[in-house]
């Protein structure tokens, strides 16, 4: 991959990702909402920057304009910004709204700009989609982010089905706990599936090395927690014998005693 463009690549596993590219020769693009986070990182690796919102379909716009310019095409465009919000079925309007403006719409977006220069080019590109194993499995205490990755997956399923044959190759990125800021903020909130995740974690260099291991080949899904696999099997499986194991998760996170 020579033309790559990274979201959410300010931090965390974006900007692993981004350092990883640029380190194996790659030309990359930098976004992030945080425009500084975006330039140190871009700085770091000779990259461009191009802050912006990914939520934003002006935005995204933007960045692949600005992004097939200084690149002359987009081999690969990692669409990697998401958020993780804690709640339930009382979470306010606008958090589900913002949550599922970054965590879907953004992915809608990129390829809404993207498909028309993409599709029958005569040359395969690949769009990387930072889905989480929450979309495959779910996340006790957040169901904005439960949802809206598992609508991330169907998105992503939905764009392999449909245009697979038209050289389009879609992958989806389904991490567990990978050590970021997100996962700190939920340590530091008390929540029960933060702590849990952390005993696992995997630092976003082991993640990004795992994306560039699994970019050789066409693999729908990209699990850095081997685990993973065998839980999205149980889930489909016997989804009742699942469901009976997270609620007793939690239950343990309920009463601890």
């Amino acid at each position: 991959m020579k033309r790559v463009v990274v979201t959410g690549a300010g931090g965390g596993i974006g900007a692993a990702l981004a350092r990883r590219f640029a380190a194996d020769g790659a030309r990359v693009v930098v976004n992030d909402l945080n425009a500084d986070a975006a330039r140190s990182v871009a700085d770091e690796i000779g990259g461009l920057a191009v802050p912006g919102d990914a939520a934003s379909e002006d935005d995204v716009r933007a960045l692949v304009d600005a992004s097939w310019t200084d690149l002359g095409g987009i081999d690969l465009f990692c669409s990697n910004a998401g958020v993780l919000s804690s709640g339930d079925e009382t979470t306010p309007d606008a958090q589900w709204q913002r949550d599922f403006g970054v965590n879907v719409m953004s992915h809608v977006y990129v390829s809404r700009a993207l498909l028309p220069r993409w599709l029958d080019s005569g040359e395969p590109k690949r769009l990387l989609i930072t889905v989480s194993a929450a979309g495959l499995l779910t996340l006790l205490g957040s169901a904005t982010y439960s949802v809206t990755k598992h609508a991330a997956l169907a998105y992503a399923e939905w764009l392999r089905a449909t245009y697979a044959h038209r050289g389009l190759i879609v992958q989806a990125l389904c991490p567990q706990g990978v050590r970021t800021d997100m996962l700190t903020r939920g340590n530091e909130g008390g929540s029960g599936s933060a702590a849990l995740l952390a005993e696992g974690a995997l630092a976003p260099e082991a993640v990004a090395d795992q994306v560039a291991e699994s970019l050789a080949g066409a693999g729908f899904l990209i699990l850095p927690h081997a685990e993973v696999a065998d839980y999205y099997r149980l889930r489909a499986s016997d989804p009742d014998r699942w469901l009976g194991g997270m609620n007793k998760l939690q239950r343990g996170f309920e009463d601890p005693k």
